[in-house]
């Protein structure tokens, strides 16, 4: 037996798409007087991607708006191979790495107005919506699962971990 999300069975995950700024941080940017910029990922979050949900079969996809050095590394640290920076159109750059029919084996994580289209598509044809708790409310209105954490406080880990925890308990 499968357990089943809005007829999503979720053993039929393939790909999580995670927004950045944000989401897998807390959307704040700090930059210094000669450019630097830095911003803070949180363990719990890396935890989940590299040791839960990559060993589940499921590959992490990043797309964001904005470039950054920074973000590779931690992509690099991570085990992530699908990275896309600088991105102005979302939707645009996911249907150029998936076609729709993939999109049903998709879950995606998003805090803003940009991932929105990304978001319905994603969940028009029977995809997975997570955000964080801080997320606009357009977000949160179209969103399957709302964490308890703010973005760059845990919230992709604990959409990864809902995701595995209602796979399992199917089986």
């Amino acid at each position: 037996m499968l357990a089943i999300i809005r007829g999503i069975s979720m053993s039929e995950l393939k790909y999580l798409i995670i927004d950045v700024d944000g989401t897998l941080t807390d959307g704040k940017i700090y930059m210094g007087a000669m450019g630097e910029i830095c911003k803070a990922f949180h363990v719990k979050d890396g935890c989940g991607i590299h040791d839960l949900l990559i060993p589940a079969g499921i590959i992490p996809i990043i797309i964001t708006g904005r470039e950054s050095d920074i973000l590779k590394l931690r992509c690099e640290e991570l085990g992530i191979h699908h990275l896309y920076q600088n991105v102005g159109n979302k939707l645009k750059k996911l249907e150029e790495i998936m076609n729709d029919t993939e999109y049903k084996h998709t879950a995606y994580i998003g805090d803003d107005i940009n991932d929105l289209e990304c978001m319905k598509a994603v969940k028009e044809t029977g995809g997975l919506i997570g955000c964080p708790l801080d997320a606009v409310q357009e977000v949160r209105e179209a969103a399957d699962f709302i964490s308890t954490k703010k973005g760059g406080e845990g919230a992709v880990r604990e959409f990864i971990d809902w995701i595995l925890r209602e796979d399992s308990k199917a089986e």
